[in-house]
């Protein structure tokens, strides 16, 4: 059984007795974080399991989108990019093969069709981000833009990277760190410093249980269907997403979909500047601009996953999933079972880090249950 470490603020104790019987319940998972603001304050810091301490620094894959998505809050309020435009005024090439007319807006409600290409991407391949989107802008959708939306998993990154290159001059990653990661001193980092390679841990390959093996042989994923074409698995060979976490060029290059890096108070820490006051700071995002974002784009049957699924603006509105959560909770998953997310409402910020990576891919009971304590020892604002 696996020790807690770290501390809790008065007030937050359930939320330690949670994550304990997570860690319990799940020993053989190499180890996880947590870390919570409430109000401006760092008020959970927990870890446990092998070679897993406050300050490791995890591969955190998906949830780089909801930085993405961040970085495109703040420059739309800032007027440096509008929502109704379509992506091909910034970005010409784009309009290849009946893409014209879709918007921003659509595209970072996961409505491109736009999830792959013919024969797929490489792990290599996928750290050039604008490569990617070089690729993207030629090929045909998978759907007709603006029709349904599904979740584009590999490419999403690269296309609004694309989009933000093209409207500021700027990369994703350089407004990031000079508005976001910089200022905010925040450890959680979309292209990993070699000085920082100690403190990585390597992702651990998933490990089913016998009942999670027998689910998955009971239904394997079809060859040809949108699923198995955006995720590469049926590729030759298919696309290996454990070797993508422990891929130096992929942690350094960081393709904007999946590359982010860090701990779980790094990346609580981003939210918390979204969430509410920070250091004094007001929130990053105007009452405004975060109920536009939060607000929800895309709602039903995925056409990549098959599920029922959601997407607000570059973030998924978490208050779908978590009943007690406010409307205006976003953020993002990972593949390997990690979860963050900011609730304005309450002033909440909640990062749980996982480090093997996960049977079915993104949150599960690990992190909802410590999730579901921090939400109810936070009260509301008045």
């Amino acid at each position: 059984m696996s020790e807690v470490h770290g501390t809790v603020a008065a007030g937050f104790e359930s939320v330690r007795e949670e994550f304990a019987s997570v860690l319990a319940d799940e020993a053989r998972d190499g180890g996880a974080q947590l870390a919570v603001y409430h109000r401006g304050r760092r008020v959970v810091d927990l870890w446990g399991g092998e070679d897993v301490d406050g300050d490791a620094l995890l591969a955190l894959y998906s949830c780089s989108k909801g930085a993405v998505a961040l970085v495109v809050a703040l420059l739309v309020q800032d007027g440096a990019l509008d929502l109704d435009r379509e992506v091909a005024s910034w970005w010409p090439e784009f309009a290849a093969e009946g893409k014209g007319a879709l918007t921003l807006r659509e595209l970072l409600a996961h409505r491109a069709g736009a999830i792959a290409v013919e024969g797929g991407f490489t792990l290599e391949e996928l750290a050039d981000d604008r490569g990617v989107a070089a690729r993207l802008a030629a090929h045909r959708p998978y759907w007709e833009p603006g029709t349904g939306h599904g979740y584009h998993g590999h490419t999403f990154g690269a296309l609004v990277g694309e989009v933000v290159v093209r409207a500021t001059g700027r990369t994703v990653r350089e407004h990031y760190e000079e508005r976001i990661r910089v200022p905010y001193g925040v450890d959680y980092h979309l292209g990993l410093p070699e000085e920082l390679e100690p403190r990585f841990r390597t992702v651990l390959p998933m490990r089913p249980t016998p009942e999670e093996q027998a689910l998955l042989d009971a239904h394997p994923v079809a060859p040809d269907s949108l699923l198995s074409i955006a995720f590469g698995l049926h590729g030759d060979p298919p696309l290996d997403m454990v070797a993508y976490g422990n891929s130096r060029a992929l942690r350094a290059g960081a393709p904007l979909s999946g590359g982010g890096v860090g701990s779980a108070r790094g990346l609580a820490r981003m939210y918390a500047a979204m969430a509410g006051e920070l250091d004094g700071r007001a929130p990053l995002l105007k009452p405004e601009t975060l109920a536009e974002f939060s607000r929800v784009h895309s709602e039903g049957t995925d056409l990549v996953t098959g599920n029922p699924n959601a997407f607000a603006l570059g973030f998924i509105p978490l208050a779908l999933r978590h009943p007690e959560l406010g409307a205006g909770a976003v953020g993002h998953s990972g593949a390997p079972g990690s979860q963050a997310f900011a609730e304005p409402a309450r002033s909440l910020a909640y990062t749980y880090a996982r480090r093997r990576f996960a049977v079915f891919g993104g949150p599960g009971p690990s992190s909802a249950r410590p999730a579901t304590a921090s939400v109810r020892t936070s009260p509301a604002r008045s």
